[in-house]
């Protein structure tokens, strides 16, 4: 419903550990470690201090199974160019999830296919948080990879409180930010925002 992405460079200096914290206090229901620059090793480390700091929140580990599984982490999700879901299906544990992305209907299909157990859908808008994103596909865009498929679809992509009234009616199972909390001067306060504009558009 809720997915924040602790994202490295968003983060900057701050401690993910404590943004983890505070984004589960304001009212998060998923995070997702999104540090790219990280050996292994340290990426393992990371992930599982988040997860400690999350109690019994799902944190899911952006691009890196092998770090996911290593953690004991609540899933990875794995974009297009990434390790191919349909293999990772036969890797992981069970309940383990695997999130796809899609920014149209055939990805869509493709990671449907595949046996994801949901899609993150964007970019809603231009992002500068994520290098090889794509380019936007607005809520309309939304609405047609969200028709393309029977999965839940997180809306991800510069996703703003503004834009949750028209993704919820879009099809929307919930949004996956990084600077709607990560920019913000106060974590919890800007993820609970977000969680009463969620609920208050139910």
């Amino acid at each position: 419903r809720l997915m924040v992405i602790l994202d490295e460079q968003a983060a900057g200096t701050r401690d993910f550990a404590e943004l983890a914290a505070a984004a589960v206090r304001g009212g998060a229901t998923m995070l997702q470690v999104r540090a790219k620059g990280l050996r292994a090793g340290a990426l393992t480390d990371l992930t599982r201090r988040v997860m400690a700091a999350a109690g019994s929140v799902p944190v899911l580990v952006n691009d890196r199974l092998d770090v996911a599984i290593a953690a004991g982490a609540a899933g990875c999700h794995l974009g297009q160019d990434d390790f191919p879901i349909a293999d990772a299906r036969t890797l992981v544990p069970p309940g383990f999830l695997l999130g796809g992305s899609a920014g149209n209907a055939d990805e869509a299909r493709r990671a449907t296919a595949a046996g994801a157990h949901y899609l993150g859908v964007g970019p809603v808008h231009a992002t500068a948080h994520k290098d090889d994103a794509g380019d936007a596909i607005g809520v309309a865009g939304f609405a047609r990879v969200r028709q393309a498929t029977a999965l839940r679809c997180v809306a991800i992509g510069g996703v703003t409180v503004h834009d949750i009234p028209a993704l919820l009616a879009a099809g929307a199972t919930g949004i996956a930010v990084v600077g709607a909390v990560l920019a913000a001067p106060d974590a919890e306060k800007a993820t609970a925002v977000l969680r009463d504009a969620l609920a208050g558009s139910s």
